[in-house]
């Protein structure tokens, strides 16, 4: 038998805390790819906004439904509510390296 199958055999199992991490390392990456929802978190990125800012923001035409980005909880920070309005932002850090990167990443690309 080979000595990379013995090897293999011989290593300890991956700690138990993996999977999660790469769970929430996928969720965050999903938010991300979907162009979407990267519109949303860019727009929160900037400012504090309600649904209807946000549509206005990216042109729609119905604002999104907080279903829409309340996946993004990965990204947005917990809604903020002022009276009727309910408002979202971000305000993590590690979200705006990773859309920094992505940003000089797609213009070295071309």
């Amino acid at each position: 038998m080979p000595a990379s199958h013995s090897t293999r055999r011989l290593l300890p199992p991956p700690p138990r805390h993996a999977e999660p991490a790469s769970s929430r390392y996928g969720e965050t990456f999903k938010v991300l790819g979907d162009p979407n929802r990267l519109r949303i978190v860019i727009a929160v990125s900037r400012a504090e906004l309600c649904t209807l800012d946000i549509a206005q923001a990216l042109g729609m035409t119905n604002p999104p439904s907080r279903t829409s980005y309340a996946s993004s909880s990965t990204a947005a920070d917990p809604p903020a509510k002022r009276g009727q309005t309910v408002l979202t932002s971000l305000d993590d850090e590690h979200i705006e390296d990773l859309l920094r990167i992505a940003r000089r990443h797609s213009t070295e690309a071309m």
